[in-house]
């Protein structure tokens, strides 16, 4: 093919959707024959999408899955820059009719919204050459019963119901990009698909089911509506002739001539089983308005060379078969199967989960050549920097060497030649940082000098260094007062001396600077989404008797870990505010646990001064300026976002689901009553994966 004329040839595509039905299709489609394309998978695995539609690709090395929402728009932004995309295949969007009647407006939100999201994002980029926008048929609106002129890509868009009105209007948007800032789009409107792999809300996938569990075969109305059905195959081979055949600027419709009356597709699936279709089949009342028919002009595609392969018998027989053998594929989806179905809520079955690690494993080629020397075995960062390695397969070892000794030191990269060499050792105190104010020569011993050891180790080995410090260096002051937004920069001078501990990690940041080699990464007051670690921020304040109510940066250290890898990976050096933007004060965070996680907890607030008859140092409180971490990570959730989505909903649906009583649309309405999301709940509830793991899934 790459010899034909006026023949577009992508080098990076990014199809949204990816994991849903037709889409899923597509992609293994150009996965399959195009060994020179890249492609990244991007898809936010909806109630109607499946990890599993993708297996095909998981073994390419010119596959990359991202987990995301298309409405983000710096991840959106982001990934078209970092991955140099230059082709979009836009399939996701929100497409089962029944759906849109009783929630219309998620149906704006997804189709028209995500749209503009993909289309501005393409405006500022100003990289990508070509756009492919999937529509629907539907758009056309009702076509005459009598009529043997099927609707032209240039007829009149009427649409319907919610769903095909939000399609026509982000058609609209595209059609204003094209002409108004000259993106190079084309909008294709298919008829309907069938095959394997399709969520069971859809009127073929759903009658085989239920003729498979012997239940009635449920049919709106009286069944004589008229529709076009294509083979899921023969739609991935016109997409490909689109993709590279199309021309800028034009509509393409997807469609068939062959037409079937909604009842007699029942009575061919009741033949296929054997079933008297009178005795299977029931009428149900229809839809609020249930369009008589949709009929397309398919000249223009097959002008291009495209045509329809698959006879109806012959793919009917496939999807048939293609079901029995995979009867759970989509776990519990008896919600789907009701005649009416509304807002279905389908949790992916574990084996989702099981393709996920996969998937994750089929990408981590790209970073398999680190190996990482990590300090601080026993201590908290330590052990989760390890198994964030082993999540990532990358090769690791903890070192043996005291950081303070430096022959063992020399060693431990000896034995395990390293390309990267983590430093998360260090002392706190036990139980706090009190601790420090007496036990100071130990402090020293490794809080400066083991660090300074292993900085110069490191420097005369070549090797980046990673050091993990802290951020209880600085405090509010007339410059930076509580809740004025400003935050102390990467540069700024510590300015709190109030415990031993601060004075030491101060003292030893200045003095790593002489080390173009490390890079020190500021963590404050450090969060995680197990509860049940003492050092774990949350779980501190909520076994004090009393506490300061102040607000403070923070770290999420599900999100930020893995972003140190990244960090690694990119070579970045010099000091870091390593927080997640933004404060969050601790009232605030133990509202949160009252709210989510137990209604029966109390607390009581005292002032400083009443604080500090009960401890012996003085603690630090401050805003840490997270504009450098953002910038090069545009996707960094906010402190108070990060909590809710990452460590809250987290540690909710875990407790939900072992006793459960899991309930998503009251975790959602509860949680959203007092926050703003980015992203929606349906990615929210994916988020088991996601955690540690997310990161991984965005970045190679």
């Amino acid at each position: 093919m790459a010899t034909e004329p006026n023949l577009y040839t992508p080098k990076k595509i990014l199809i949204t959707g990816a994991a849903g039905f037709i889409a899923s299709h597509v992609t293994n489609r150009l996965i399959r024959n195009y060994p020179d394309y890249k492609i990244v998978a991007l898809d936010k695995l909806d109630y109607c999408s499946s990890l599993k539609n993708l297996c095909p690709c998981y073994s390419s090395p010119n596959f990359k899955f991202v987990m995301a929402d298309i409405l983000s728009a710096d991840l959106i932004n982001y990934l078209l820059v970092s991955e140099d995309i230059d082709t979009i295949m836009h399939f996701a969007a929100q497409t089962h009719v029944d759906n849109s009647f009783g929630n219309s407006f998620e149906f704006t939100n997804n189709n028209i919204y995500g749209t503009h999201v993909l289309l501005e994002a393409c405006k500022v980029t100003q990289r990508i050459k070509r756009f492919i926008h999937v529509s629907t048929d539907e758009v056309y609106g009702e076509t005459d019963l009598e009529t043997d002129i099927g609707n032209a890509e240039a007829s009149q868009l009427l649409p319907t119901n919610p769903y095909s009105a939000t399609k026509a209007g982000a058609e609209m948007l595209v059609m204003a990009y094209h002409r108004s800032y000259g993106l190079p789009t084309i909008t294709t409107r298919g008829n309907n698909v069938y095959g394997p792999n399709q969520f069971p809300e859809k009127l073929i996938p759903k009658i085989i089911l239920l003729a498979m569990k012997g239940e009635n075969l449920p049919i709106h109305g009286d069944g004589s509506n008229v529709r076009s059905f294509l083979y899921s195959e023969d739609v991935a081979e016109a997409f490909d002739v689109v993709l590279h055949r199309g021309v800028i600027g034009h509509v393409y419709n997807i469609g068939t001539k062959k037409e079937r009356q909604v009842i007699d597709v029942a009575k061919d699936i009741c033949k296929l089983f054997g079933l008297n279709s009178n005795e299977s089949i029931r009428f149900v009342h229809d839809r609020p308005f249930n369009d008589k028919r949709y009929f397309l002009d398919d000249q223009k595609l097959k002008k291009l060379g495209w045509e329809e392969r698959t006879p109806w018998k012959e793919g009917l027989r496939m999807t048939m078969e293609w079901y029995t053998k995979n009867p759970d594929w989509w776990g519990d989806i008896s919600a789907a199967l009701h005649p009416h179905p509304r807002n279905s809520m389908v949790v992916h079955s574990i084996d989702d989960a099981c393709v996920l690690q996969s998937a994750i494993g089929s990408q981590k080629k790209g970073i398999s050549d680190m190996k990482i020397l990590i300090y601080g075995r026993t201590g908290w960062i330590g052990g989760l920097l390890g198994k964030i390695c082993e999540e990532r397969e990358i090769i690791y070892e903890y070192g043996k060497g005291r950081l303070q000794d430096r022959e063992s030191l020399l060693e431990d990269i000896r034995r395990v030649q390293p390309t990267h060499v983590f430093n998360a050792a260090g002392v706190t105190g036990k139980p706090n940082l009190d601790w420090c104010e007496s036990h100071k020569v130990e402090t020293i011993g490794t809080n400066v000098v083991g660090t300074l050891n292993l900085a110069d180790v490191c420097r005369e080995q070549g090797l980046l260094m990673m050091n993990f410090a802290t951020e209880c260096i600085f405090e509010y002051d007339e410059d930076h007062t509580e809740e004025s937004g400003i935050g102390f920069k990467e540069e700024d001078m510590p300015n709190f001396t109030g415990s031993f501990y601060s004075k030491t990690k101060a003292m030893v940041e200045q003095l790593v600077k002489a080390y173009d080699i490390v890079c020190t990464l500021r963590i404050r007051m450090p969060i995680s989404s197990d509860l049940n670690n003492p050092w774990n921020f949350i779980t501190k304040i909520t076994h004090y008797n009393k506490l300061v109510n102040i607000p403070n940066s923070m770290t999420v250290l599900d999100e930020l870990l893995p972003i140190s890898i990244e960090m690694a990976k990119r070579n970045c050096r010099g000091i870091w505010n390593f927080t997640n933007p933004g404060v969050i004060s601790h009232n605030e965070i133990l509202e949160m646990y009252r709210n989510y996680i137990d209604p029966e907890f109390k607390w009581e607030n005292f002032d400083l001064e009443e604080q500090a008859k009960v401890i012996i140092a003085p603690r630090s409180n401050n805003e840490l300026d997270a504009t450098k971490l953002k910038n090069e990570f545009p996707d960094l959730l906010s402190i108070k976002d990060s909590i809710i989505k990452i460590i809250i909903i987290d540690v909710v649906l875990r407790a939900a689901n072992c006793k459960g009583s899991l309930n998503p649309d009251r975790i959602e309405n509860s949680i959203i009553s007092g926050f703003h999301f980015e992203l929606p709940m349906s990615e929210i509830l994916c988020g088991q994966y996601l955690g540690i793991l997310g990161w991984s899934l965005l970045r190679k």
